[in-house]
């Protein structure tokens, strides 16, 4: 269901009704569901109006083309599409006004959000840098001066965690807030972990027999390290299940099953939110074996379902929620091997399901509106 979406025309227009609000508009590349859902909640507490590039990435899953704009604006561009989330929309500028107490790009290494920068920059018109996460990098090249320019001219950069900060830092950001990054909702923390029998139930529900079950969750590109998860599998005790839940497997996936015959490793296609839900419920660990997530709020939906989590260490999302011992394990990114010993240790160990659980608790999408709400009210200097 999709409503408030406007077609580009030449003037927003704000209610009086809403005009004590702070009135922000937010530029993006795309509605992801994630977003929209903070969206919604952070437009209890603003005028917010979003300006989106384009309505769906071509790499993801018809899912993501389904949503419901409630308490916010959204307003899609004109432009042409590049790459796989990105388009060019030069009419951006007639959007950008100093009658807006905020401006807030999250698509400032596209076209697009490069352009209302150059725009606002030369107009003098403030504006706020937020991201879901980043590893800071050395490389010095044109997108890397780019970046420094768009950055350092910020008034505010929004950051999800430590190495975000850094990220920031690297390119001259004035003043840095950290926000909980999140796709879940207060209500959608469970309460208590699962029971045993509970979990019996819903695996015999989603047809899964083995005695143990170990999840996934994420798009099969290499980046994921689902092929690590593969090899672990590969050496690993036969009582377990391996679902990966992310749609049809590439071809060298399905080779490397068949090599090794992995039988008891399930590939699963895209679920909605509420049939990935159960297979969260079902599981007993959670494993994102990525070589680099830039956040990845699987962790987030994991931990909030009670599921120790098992990650690298190149997964910003890991090393803000994860700590071993108490909701999971950090491993390094590349080692099978440790893969394989951590899905044995925590599998066979006392249960972190309490604490995968506290980890979470200021992890939801209405502390992440209020953070906002915070420094809107407050102001950005």
């Amino acid at each position: 269901m999709q409503r408030h979406v406007w077609k580009e025309t030449k003037h927003i227009q704000v209610t009086e009704k809403s005009s004590d609000k702070p009135r922000v508009l937010w530029l993006a590349n795309i509605p992801s569901p994630y977003r929209v859902r903070f969206f919604n909640e952070l437009g209890k507490y603003c005028t917010l109006v979003v300006l989106f590039e384009r309505q769906a990435s071509s790499e993801r899953d018809e899912s993501w083309k389904t949503y419901c704009m409630e308490n916010f604006q959204g307003i899609f561009l004109r432009g042409k599409a590049m790459g796989k989330a990105e388009a060019f929309c030069p009419g951006i500028v007639r959007h950008l006004r100093k009658d807006w107490q905020y401006i807030v790009v999250t698509n400032y290494s596209d076209p697009t959000g490069l352009l209302a920068i150059g725009f606002m920059k030369a107009k003098r018109i403030p504006y706020i840098i937020e991201g879901d996460g980043a590893f800071p990098k050395t490389k010095k090249d044109l997108r890397a001066k780019l970046k420094y320019w768009a950055i350092s001219g910020a008034d505010l950069c929004f950051s999800t965690g430590r190495m975000h900060d850094t990220y920031y830092h690297l390119y001259g950001a004035k003043r840095i807030v950290r926000y909980p990054f999140s796709s879940v909702m207060a209500s959608e923390i469970l309460k208590a972990p699962l029971s045993a029998e509970g979990k019996a139930c819903l695996r015999k529900k989603l047809g899964i027999s083995e005695k143990q079950m170990v999840l996934a969750v994420g798009q099969l590109i290499p980046r994921k390290g689902y092929d690590l998860l593969m090899r672990a599998a590969e050496v690993g005790d036969h009582s377990i299940g391996y679902y990966i839940i992310g749609g049809n497997p590439p071809e060298p996936y399905v080779k490397e099953k068949t090599r090794a015959r992995l039988d008891r490793l399930h590939f699963i296609p895209f679920k909605t939110r509420d049939k990935l839900r159960q297979y969260y419920l079902a599981a007993d660990l959670f494993v994102h074996p990525c070589r680099e997530d830039i956040w990845g709020l699987v962790i987030n939906e994991a931990l909030s379902s009670g599921l120790p989590v098992i990650s690298t260490d190149r997964c910003n999302a890991a090393l803000e929620l994860v700590r071993d011992g108490v909701n999971g394990r950090i491993i390094p990114t590349e080692d099978s091997e440790a893969l394989a010993d951590a899905i044995k240790v925590l599998l066979s160990g006392p249960s972190m399901a309490f604490g995968a659980l506290q980890s979470v608790q200021d992890y939801t999408i209405e502390k992440m509106a209020e953070k906002h709400k915070e420094v809107f009210l407050r102001g950005p200097g």
